[in-house]
């Protein structure tokens, strides 16, 4: 619990200097000043609690009082599928983090980086995040944001009752309630609401690219640049699409012979519908998906299929990075994948509206290697791991990088390539996993935890690079401004030149999309809307 009173504050501000007590007119924050240089700012609620008739409904503003809070802990992380409550996770979730340099003034704001965490929109997986590693890398330059916002049924339950008593896509609007506060408030903590970038990894990028595209790509002016990690590109269904979802979750929870569904839904305790929270089959499907909610094309956030979006040009055209990982898929795929109806069996999970001719060539661009035996896996496990990479990641990042610059002549878009080997993860088999840069972005002892020991180690080189390139993309809208010394120019992405940053620790270099991974994702990309990307 947060105290109203703290006695550890380390410093004085200085004259002139955003001071850590920080009034946002509804509550006020009391921050923590660290010695080196940093104030952050724990757990500030930026909307109501999501809980009673608030429940599947749109983010509200917070409510009113006058307590003095202390910031000094982190608020909890939203409630996600397949889990059950926690003593850190709650439905009252909607909590961010700021971190800012002590010296930061409100005469002369920083640059924010507001960052989207992942989780297959079904759990909060990169939550609270340590800012004060980028903003050391940025010679104390810039502000960073994190935050929560609701995944699973509570962020993205679709049916015509939630169309009717309710509100749908509620994660994406809770990020865009963020965004909003942003604009009111991150002044008052030396950040400029005129210099924000995005960045996100997974679902957190697939975010990225629905608000760059939300409402027929209007520009509310909440964002100025974009920072993409591999950008998952899943289906979007429609309201009528995702109705089982909903019927289902009512039939588990003993809801059917309620007047009101919905009603019924919004009063259970959060941990009776926890423990109903599962995922089921899509129709077409045979198991399961990975990830189940989602967002839902409604015709007003999301108008549009997101590749459709981009191809039409609906989308706000800022600076832009895309970028994704060698062996995006062998964290998803099961070990065990045996065969190749193993293998077409889960794309079609993920991909309902796969056909069988389009399975049949997807075999084909991705045929199995017998040569390739990993520990514990099955011989079909790095087959299948390679095709739903790029169908979910690396193509759908390639494929809209060439929009920007094909289509609309854009000199402000650039590409990477993570290929950092972690000998542990190469020994097992996963080779360069799904967003493991974040690690090098953020700095290795700044996820909690989730870093690769080499990248203390053998791979410590990569960080200062990359955080440099990340940092002065926040600052500039260009990764190459305040790029480190002796790392080389990141080259714009082209029509003529499909080139991107190819990131390996000690030989960093560009390089261009071989012809195997293009003529695999033209083909990708022509299938792209068929299953609803």
């Amino acid at each position: 619990m947060r105290s109203s009173i703290f006695a550890g504050l380390v410093g004085v501000s200085a004259v002139g200097a955003v001071k850590p007590l920080v009034d946002v007119s509804y509550s006020k924050y009391q921050g923590v000043s660290l010695e080196n240089g940093i104030t952050q700012w724990l757990g500030v609620r930026f909307a109501a609690p999501p809980v009673g008739n608030l429940r599947f409904a749109a983010p509200q503003d917070p409510v009113k009082n006058k307590t003095t809070i202390v910031a000094n802990t982190f608020g909890n992380t939203c409630l996600g599928t397949g889990s059950a409550a926690s003593n850190t996770s709650s439905e009252d979730c909607l909590f961010m983090n700021i971190y800012a340099p002590s010296n930061a003034t409100t005469g002369h704001p920083l640059p924010v980086y507001f960052f989207i965490q992942g989780g297959g929109f079904n759990t909060n997986s990169n939550p609270n995040y340590n800012g004060t590693g980028l903003i050391e890398a940025s010679n104390h330059n810039i502000v960073v944001v994190n935050f929560n916002y609701r995944v699973g049924p509570y962020g993205f339950l679709a049916s015509e009752e939630i169309t009717k008593g309710g509100s749908t896509n509620n994660g994406l609007k809770d990020q865009i309630k963020a965004l909003q506060w942003v604009q009111k408030n991150i002044r008052k903590f030396g950040g400029d609401p005129d210099h924000v970038v995005l960045g996100g990894a997974s679902a957190g990028a697939a975010s990225i690219t629905l608000l760059l595209t939300a409402h027929n790509g209007r520009n509310d002016g909440l964002f100025h640049a974009t920072a993409a990690e591999s950008q998952s590109f899943a289906a979007v269904r429609s309201i009528n699409e995702s109705q089982f979802m909903y019927d289902n979750l009512v039939i588990r929870t003993g809801c059917v012979d309620s007047k009101d569904t919905l009603a019924c839904l919004r009063g259970l305790n959060a941990t009776y519908l926890q423990s109903k929270n599962i995922n089921t089959p899509f129709p077409g499907a045979q198991n399961p998906p990975l990830y189940m909610y989602g967002p839902t094309l409604d015709n007003d956030v999301v108008s549009d299929l997101t590749m459709s979006a981009y191809r039409k040009g609906n989308f706000i055209k800022l600076p832009a990075i895309y970028g994704d990982d060698t062996n995006e898929g062998t964290v998803f795929v099961p070990a065990n994948t045996s065969s190749i109806g193993e293998s077409n069996t889960f794309l079609k999970d993920q991909f309902p509206l796969l056909t069988t001719p389009q399975l049949k060539q997807i075999n084909a661009l991705y045929p199995n290697n017998a040569s390739n035996v990993f520990p514990n896996s099955g011989a079909w496990w790095r087959q299948a791991s390679d095709a739903y990479g790029e169908l979910r990641y690396n193509c759908p990042g390639i494929n809209v990088s060439d929009i920007y610059a094909a289509t609309f002549s854009r000199k402000d878009i650039w590409n990477y390539h993570w290929d950092v080997i972690d000998p542990v993860a190469a020994a097992a088999g996963r080779g360069v996993t799904h967003t493991v840069e974040i690690n090098a972005i953020w700095g290795p002892e700044n996820t909690r935890g989730n870093a690769p020991v080499s990248y203390s180690t053998t791979n410590a080189a990569i960080v200062p690079v990359t955080q440099a390139y990340w940092t002065s993309f926040i600052r500039s809208f260009d990764p190459n401004t305040y790029r480190l010394k002796g790392s080389p120019m990141w080259e714009a992405w082209t029509q003529g030149q499909k080139q991107r940053l190819h990131f390996v620790t000690n030989a960093t270099a560009m390089e261009n999309v071989d012809a195997g991974q293009k003529a695999r994702c033209e083909y990708l990309s022509s299938i792209a809307l068929d299953i609803k990307q």
